[in-house]
């Protein structure tokens, strides 16, 4: 009697563990989850232009912060390193990630100046979003490593454009954002774009 509960259990405990690392580890396979998981990532952290752009309009401040920008990239570099990703990929990739954000962000200032500007208070900055976009730091350095051994497949950019139209067919995407995403998936391939656009 006492078996199945124990297996059930243990099946539960096994579930609260996934969904705590979410996102799980993906191998990099002929499926190309890992490149799927990866896009989740980076429109997960592009989603954070959004309240970033919020709050640096509510403050006056400039959207591009060059020594918080270079700040970030030494910091990706050294992660890189301790994941046995090639630094300079890394580097290259969130340089990406850093301009697709900005791109957001200066679309909403520009729409925000001839409409209407945000009239909700802007979540604080140092307080709940830079800790998200630190998290999503961690994750995505994780998500190079796996994607890494299909840099140097011919059919890369391909491969992407394919994870990325899966992925826009599983979730409710928003497509003002297209551009940026494009963007922000500049450098996973070696040779550089995605599908056709390299």
């Amino acid at each position: 009697m006492n078996r199945p509960y124990r297996f059930g259990a243990s099946c539960a405990l096994a579930l609260a563990a996934c969904f705590a690392f979410t996102p799980a580890p993906a191998v990099a396979d002929s499926d190309d989850t890992a490149l799927t998981n990866l896009i989740a990532l980076v429109s997960q952290r592009l989603a954070l232009a959004e309240p970033v752009a919020r709050w640096k309009w509510a403050n006056h401040q400039a959207i591009t912060d060059t020594p918080r920008e270079n700040a970030l990239l030494a910091d990706v570099e050294k992660r890189a390193v301790a994941a046995n990703v090639d630094p300079s990929f890394a580097r290259a990739f969130f340089q990406d990630q850093i301009d697709a954000s900005k791109d957001v962000q200066n679309a909403l200032f520009a729409s925000w100046r001839s409409t209407q500007p945000p009239q909700e208070p802007a979540p604080d900055l140092a307080t709940s979003t830079r800790p998200q976009l630190d998290r999503l730091t961690q994750s995505l350095v994780a998500g190079l490593a796996r994607v890494q051994p299909l840099r140097t497949a011919d059919d890369c950019p391909s491969r992407v454009a394919q994870s990325l139209a899966n992925w826009k067919s599983l979730t409710r995407y928003d497509s003002a954002r297209a551009n940026a995403l494009t963007r922000a998936l500049g450098h996973v391939c070696e040779t550089g774009g995605v599908g056709a656009t390299g």
